[in-house]
């Protein structure tokens, strides 16, 4: 089939207000769990998950952790202006960002951007007992095409060097919960809207298929044989936005960071590159691996931006039927591309993948790594319900209709699945 072509239109389907939860239920592996098990459907509740995976396989969790993104400030004609931070831009690596002091900038969305022209905006707040005084200065001339979008470079600058900014923004900044939940950020988010193994700050978007598990569904897992790994892709705001072209041709995904450590190259190969995955996110880092891999095999010189993988990479390299991609002729397997991503760490001497992934997974694609998938339910029109279509070769209808049907809750709060095509 020509990906590029599908219509949007064929993924749609009635979500009622009422179906969307918009708070988490009070034990998070408590929530419903929907079993897709080749094509036979059956419910369960989120803690006995670990009984329906094989023992000795390899799971894959998102470690990403969910920054307080949302920063407001009030001009002085009393007009608030949000500037909520997409992703670092000086210094552009995340942990670096992080331990900042007294400046650093990002690549901004600005709301009620109309009403800042120009000028410093100011914030003055205490931490740590001590008065601060926070600038923000915007240059249009760095702005970045985004997602269809425009990210503003804004220059932040704070007079207490003993305050970095990642405590900046636990102080003054805001959780960006969806908006499709259409309700503030209250306190109780700051916890259950992130995994309670997330560590690595950097998303505006929690990965919410991992929100249902809890220490002790971890605990049963190792118990039950299972390898956990972990990567990390930092969830960009581009994750909820709707295709609102007729094809999915004309809708530019966005690009998001990740970072895969050696270890988990050398647990895909001991698992024959055979995985679960948790999360949307999960699934694009890893079906990503492949490519990266491809890429190396082509030019084993490649920088950090050279293995960024496209959009429709996967869709326009020539590959066989079986969806491997061909380089001089020769079909890469996945084993091969894995290997070809460890001999570049083993190289460079590096312990891990540093780079991003613009990646486009929808009917046609072929999966390479993902096996088993624990997701949540998605949005209708959604990128991600074109992903979950794939998984299922066309089968998401069946599961949707169940879910609908039998009571389940949707979206970052409610309720998961587990789909074994």
């Amino acid at each position: 089939m020509n990906t590029k072509h599908i219509r949007i239109d064929d993924y749609s389907y009635d979500l009622p207000e009422d179906r969307i939860a918009k708070f988490p239920l009070q034990a998070r592996d408590h929530s419903k769990l929907l079993i897709y098990n080749k094509g036979a459907l059956s419910d369960d509740l989120f803690f006995n998950l670990p009984h329906y995976l094989p023992q000795g396989a390899l799971m894959v969790f998102n470690n990403t952790r969910v920054i307080q993104a949302r920063l407001h400030f009030r001009k002085e004609t009393g007009a608030l202006i949000e500037v909520f931070l997409m992703e670092p831009a000086q210094p552009a690596d995340y942990e670096q960002m992080f331990q900042s002091t007294g400046h650093c900038s990002w690549l901004c969305m600005i709301g009620n951007l109309k009403k800042w022209k120009e000028g410093t905006l100011k914030r003055v707040f205490e931490i740590k007992g001590h008065r601060l005084t926070l600038t923000a200065s915007m240059d249009r001339s760095k702005s970045v095409e985004k997602s269809g979008g425009s990210n503003y470079w804004v220059e932040f600058v704070w007079d207490n060097d003993q305050v970095n900014f990642a405590e900046i923004l636990d102080a003054v900044g805001e959780l960006p919960i969806p908006p499709y939940l259409n309700r503030k950020t209250e306190e109780s988010d700051k916890t259950t809207y992130q995994t309670v193994y997330s560590k690595i700050k950097g998303s505006v978007a929690a990965p919410t298929a991992g929100l249902h598990f809890t220490d002790k569904v971890l605990k049963d897992l190792d118990n039950y044989g299972v390898l956990r790994d972990e990567v990390t892709l930092h969830v960009g705001a581009g994750t909820f936005k709707p295709v609102k072209t007729e094809e999915i041709e004309g809708h530019k995904m966005h690009s998001e960071y990740i970072v895969v450590h050696r270890h988990t190259f050398e647990h895909l190969l001991e698992h024959d590159c055979w995985a679960i995955a948790v999360g949307t996110t999960s699934v694009r880092t890893l079906e990503s691996l492949y490519y990266i891999g491809v890429k190396l095999l082509s030019n084993p010189n490649a920088t950090e931006e050279d293995l960024h993988v496209n959009q429709w990479e996967p869709y326009d390299l020539p590959h066989t039927d079986e969806g491997c991609v061909l380089v001089d002729g020769r079909a890469v397997s996945v084993h091969d591309a894995i290997q070809a991503i460890l001999d570049y760490l083993d190289r460079d001497g590096l312990e891990a993948l540093h780079t991003s992934t613009q990646i486009i997974i929808a009917p046609g694609y072929t999966y390479k790594i993902v096996k088993m998938l624990v997701t949540n339910f998605h949005q209708p029109k959604s990128t991600l319900l074109l992903l979950v279509s794939a998984f299922l070769k066309g089968d998401w209808r069946k599961v949707y209709d169940y879910a609908l049907s039998h009571n389940f809750r949707f979206l970052s709060y409610g309720d998961a699945n587990l789909l074994i095509p």
